[in-house]
């Protein structure tokens, strides 16, 4: 288990390649790379970004979700098709960089029935995912639900469901989205157990604002114990916003903060 950085943490503050210049200064060991519009998207621009990183391991692609990946679902054949198109193109860029996972968030609960999950139809998310994940496999990448409010995972229950007849499907913890939708984010990681494959972490200071680990109050030892605790072996992910903090200096000073803690508990 070891601390990286998303480079969403650098939205509006710097691009992608950019970034990973600066993590590979800093020392930052491990990142996911948050491609964010359609240019960013295939061969070209990750064989620009794979000459930008340096030393830093590519851990995960995630991409502006809702750009293509609602539509991987539609039932409209040619809505679907070209929505596979640009996942293709996702994946080229996850073997480009060296990426072995896709950070993925499904369809986009927008009315309220589909957000209490009234209407969820399991059969057809199955088919859907499943279909999903073997078409991540044949490239090399494997695909990885995160628990966001918003999205189809957005409540303890989905995954399960979901997992249990897809085996090759894991999960993300993000602690941000946990704490958004009101369900501890123990319920998430018990549920995710041994398939969780990394996790995004953030923090919370004394006035409920987000910041980065170790400038606030989450409990970070609990967490780290839990995730020992399921046999967890990934690495987690600052995942901040770009007004979460002040110098970008504050990013390694947070790495160091959770690798510390680790150290800690495995001695």
């Amino acid at each position: 288990m070891q601390v990286g950085v998303s480079t969403a943490s650098l939205f509006l503050r710097k691009s992608n390649e950019e970034a990973l210049e600066l993590f590979n200064r800093l020392g930052v060991k491990t990142a996911e790379v948050f491609l964010t519009t359609f240019s960013e998207y295939g061969q070209p621009f990750a064989d620009f970004l794979a000459k930008k990183k340096g030393n830093v391991f590519i851990n995960s692609v995630h991409i502006l979700n809702t750009q293509f990946e609602p539509q991987l679902f539609a039932a409209h054949s040619l809505v679907k098709s070209d929505a596979y198109a640009w996942l293709e193109k996702v994946l080229t860029s996850a073997n480009a960089l060296g990426a072995p996972y896709y950070t993925f968030h499904g369809t986009a609960r927008v009315k309220s029935a589909s957000r209490s999950g009234e209407n969820d139809n399991f059969p057809a998310m199955i088919k859907g995912f499943d279909e999903l994940t073997n078409v991540c496999e044949n490239r090399g990448v494997t695909l990885c639900l995160e628990n966001v409010e918003w999205a189809t995972y957005n409540r303890p229950g989905v995954f399960s469901k979901l997992s249990q007849q897809i085996p090759n499907l894991r999960g993300v913890l993000d602690i941000k989205q946990a704490r958004i939708s009101g369900y501890p984010y123990q319920e998430y990681l018990t549920e995710m157990g041994e398939r969780l494959a990394y996790a995004h972490v953030s923090d919370l200071d004394e006035n409920g604002k987000m910041c980065l680990p170790g400038y606030g109050a989450f409990d970070f030892d609990e967490l780290i114990r839990r995730l020992q605790d399921v046999g967890f072996q990934g690495d987690l992910f600052i995942e901040a916003y770009n007004g979460d903090y002040k110098e970008e200096t504050e990013l390694k000073i947070a790495c160091d903060y959770l690798n510390e803690l680790i150290y800690k508990h495995r001695s």
